[in-house]
Parts: C-alpha cells; sequence; structure tokens
C-alpha cells in the first residue's frame, strides 16, 4: 500500500497486462473481489469475467482515494478467511491478486513485478491452482533456486512431465498469461496455452 499511496493520481490511467485495463481499473477489481470474500458474497459466476466488469464499473465514478481504502481494507481482511477455506477455492482469487500486483508494478515501471519477497507465498498457490485447473504435470527448475524444483499441474498417464527452465518471475507469466516479451526460458513438454490457468 505505501508504493500505491504515494504513487501520482495520473500514473493509475497507465495500461496494464489485463487487456482493456489501467492500473486503477485493475485495483478496483482487486478491491472488490477481496471484500466480497470478507463479506462472505460470493455465488456461484462472482469471479467469473462478466461479474469482474461489472463491479469495475460499479467503481469508475469512486474518486481514487475511496478505491484505495477498499483495497486496503481486502488486503488486510481477506487473508484469514482465505486460510480457513480448507477446499482451496479461494486458493485462485489470491494468486490472482498477487499477480495482479505485479501487473500495477510493471504498469508503474517498479521493480519486482511477479517476483519478490512473497514469491515464497505465491508458488505454493499456483501448485494448488495449476492442479486444480488441471493443466499438465510440469517440474520447474528456476534460477537461484535450483536445488528447489517445483512441481506444478496434474500427471498424466503415458505423459512425461513437462519442464521449465528459467526465473520465477517468467514462470508466473506463462500460467497467468501475461506478456513474455524480453524474457528467457526453456519450455519442453507442453505449450504455453496448456499452461494457462486464468482463461
Amino acid at each position: 500500500m505505501p508504493l500505491l499511496r504515494r504513487t501520482p493520481p495520473e500514473a493509475y490511467e497507465l495500461r496494464t497486462a489485463c487487456p482493456g485495463w489501467t492500473a486503477r481499473q485493475v485495483l478496483a477489481h482487486c478491491g472488490a473481489a477481496l471484500v466480497r470474500i470478507v463479506e462472505d458474497r460470493l455465488e456461484e459466476g462472482v469471479f467469473l469475467p462478466e461479474a469482474n466488469a461489472c463491479d469495475v464499473a460499479e467503481r469508475e465514478g469512486w474518486p481514487l482515494g475511496r478505491i484505495l481504502d477498499e483495497l486496503e481494507r481486502g488486503l488486510t481482511e481477506a487473508g484469514p478467511v482465505i486460510a480457513e477455506r480448507e477446499d482451496g477455492r479461494l486458493d485462485a482469487v489470491a494468486l490472482g491478486e498477487w499477480v495482479h500486483a505485479g501487473d500495477v508494478r510493471e504498469a508503474f515501471g517498479e521493480p519486482g513485478a511477479y517476483c519478490g519477497e512473497s514469491l515464497d507465498l505465491a508458488l505454493p498457490l499456483l501448485s494448488v491452482t495449476s492442479r486444480k485447473r488441471e493443466t499438465p504435470r510440469l517440474v520447474g527448475v528456476l534460477a537461484d533456486r535450483e536445488d528447489h524444483p517445483v512441481a506444478l499441474g496434474n500427471a498424466i498417464e503415458g505423459r512425461p512431465e513437462a519442464r521449465f527452465h528459467g526465473d520465477a518471475a517468467t514462470l508466473i507469466r506463462i500460467y497467468a498469461g501475461r506478456p513474455l516479451v524480453r524474457t528467457r526460458y526453456e519450455l519442453t513438454g507442453a505449450t504455453e496455452h496448456e499452461l494457462l490457468i486464468y482463461r
């Protein structure tokens, strides 16, 4: 939140990796989603693209400060609610919020997009979500973490596991469907499209 509070208002109109959305709209979506979790308003289809677009549209007239206040409330209060869910249903939402933080960082030209100190929290969420979204098994050997490969997705009978070599931010980009411009990685045994968790 400190980064968001000190960023000039005009920066919030910068476009992000999310088609059609500015940084302001991404954060409006994030705040709405997190407060829905806090208030237990989780009716069927609540996180589908159409519902997300409605949430953003409802907040178009809000002052920036109100959007940030709602986001801060969601970030403060949603964590315990998500952690209490034993079915893991909200893990994909939690990961999505983290990815959106990367979207905004990248739009602002800030370092640490899709990586940083919280990566150790995001990778387990990616592991769970990749299995729930039925992506094929992949073993990722990450730069600076070669001794701790990550296993993602589900084993498929008769199909060898896919392999990824590259940095963690690029792995997140692949699974989240973010632009891969200027990245370097090796991916064998699966296509990028097969690994998408948000479609």
